[in-house]
């Protein structure tokens, strides 16, 4: 049998005059506005949980000062401001909450609050605020565990930012994925999660089409196959066709993915134009600014997206080289394997080619077969054939700024050795 809930019943007296000044709604009862108005001694009812919170804002009507800063107290009073029209009130707790410390309690805090669902400016100007400073602290997703254990508030609001810093798009739905396995361990309620609030803050268009492949062959009953199968497809088709799909991608309000603004990645975005028959084959494309090239001399690399062949992902990765003989530097080319290892040994036939300005074609610049066995790396520590200083100021290899890369990858079939 259901518990009769206990009413408690408290005499307050007060100046409706001061009340009905301060709040719409206690104007409307106290002016023959309410049914209740016609009652000698009107009444309200709240729940216990809102009593502390509504004496407070009975108090700011006569003092219009509050006895806290205590951020939850501050929402609860925030909430009864709004519910009883007190706008002054609403105003004086959002200020207060903006001129606290923002930690990221405080900002979990104000975005999973029930007033973050009102529509008043007032209570938005604080979930806005939270929303930046979730965005800002983790915006170099480095943090993995302390992310894990964010609220799906939280995840929005950082993976809602086009400011985060990642390696690639494919880390970004790696992780969503991971968070939400790890967050609800109901199949249907997880399914649910990614499908409505996780996916659609994935930028797909971004995602490495090895990736793109990968989702569309597993058979993840975690994600909606339907919706994800159909959203990739298109933007594949974008990809690979993107003069003739942007007219009818864009008559299609539900597909904006691939206009979606780019982060920014720890890796270089590549195409890669793949073949299987005679021989499995990737022909990959890589645009590197002079900008780029410069921001990485003399310390640093840029690392590409990964791409597929022969079973095994690949990535490249330009650099800068000394030579100790000369003390001159000059750009590095170089073919890398992800993982610590590969089983067997693994034939390649490479090639390096750059375009130039004179032909527009792209010329071979390095070429060999090469066995990865034990090293997971082959390239050529001078491309160019030429210091750094000379590459840099080359507009022959810089066509508009931009040199563009060349990197042809063929599997060669070994022979059996015969016993």
């Amino acid at each position: 049998m259901a518990s009769t809930p206990i009413l408690t019943v408290k005499t307050l007296h007060i100046n409706s005059a001061i009340l009905a000044a301060r709040s719409r709604f206690f104007l409307k009862l106290f002016s023959n506005g309410m049914n209740e108005s016609d009652q000698t001694h009107p009444r309200i009812r709240i729940a216990d949980s809102e009593e502390k919170a509504f004496m407070e804002l009975l108090s700011f009507m006569y003092s219009g000062k509050l006895t806290t800063i205590e951020p939850t107290l501050l929402l609860d009073i925030l909430m009864a401001a709004d519910k009883f029209e007190v706008l002054s009130c609403m105003r004086y707790c959002s200020q207060l909450l903006r001129s606290l410390p923002m930690t990221t309690e405080s900002a979990l805090l104000y975005l999973d609050h029930p007033c973050s669902l009102s529509m008043a400016a007032e209570v938005q100007s604080v979930v806005g605020a939270a929303r930046e400073f979730l965005a800002e602290k983790y915006k170099i997703l480095d943090k993995f565990e302390e992310v894990m254990n964010i609220s799906l508030s939280g995840i929005e609001a950082i993976f809602s930012s086009t400011d985060i810093q990642v390696a690639s798009e494919d880390a970004v739905y790696n992780f969503l994925l991971e968070w939400a396995r790890a967050r609800y361990l109901e199949p249907e309620e997880r399914r649910e999660i990614l499908s409505s609030r996780l996916l659609p803050l994935v930028h797909f268009s971004h995602m490495t089409c090895a990736a793109l492949q990968e989702i569309l062959a597993c058979t993840d009953d975690d994600i909606d196959r339907e919706q994800v199968t159909k959203h990739i497809n298109e933007v594949l088709l974008h990809k690979a066709y993107p003069t003739q799909m942007e007219g009818a991608l864009a008559a299609d309000v539900s597909t904006l993915d691939w206009q979606s603004v780019e982060r920014t990645y720890g890796s270089k975005h590549v195409k890669a134009v793949a073949f299987d028959r005679p021989y499995p084959q990737v022909i990959v494309y890589m645009d590197l600014t002079r900008a780029e090239c410069s921001g990485f001399f003399p310390s640093g690399v840029i690392l590409s997206d990964w791409f597929n062949l022969a079973g095994q992902k690949f990535y490249l990765m330009a650099n800068w080289v000394l030579d100790e003989e000369t003390g001159l530097y000059s750009f590095g080319l170089w073919l890398g394997i992800y993982g610590n290892s590969i089983s067997g040994s693994s034939c390649f036939d490479i090639e390096f080619a750059a375009r130039t300005r004179s032909s527009g074609k792209f010329l071979s610049k390095y070429g060999g077969r090469h066995t990865f066995s034990g090293s997971l790396l082959e390239g050529c520590d001078d491309l160019f054939g030429v210091p750094w200083s000379t590459f840099i100021a080359d507009d022959s290899l810089f066509i508009d700024v931009v040199l563009h890369l060349r990197v042809d990858l063929t599997a060669v079939e070994q022979p059996e050795l015969q016993t």
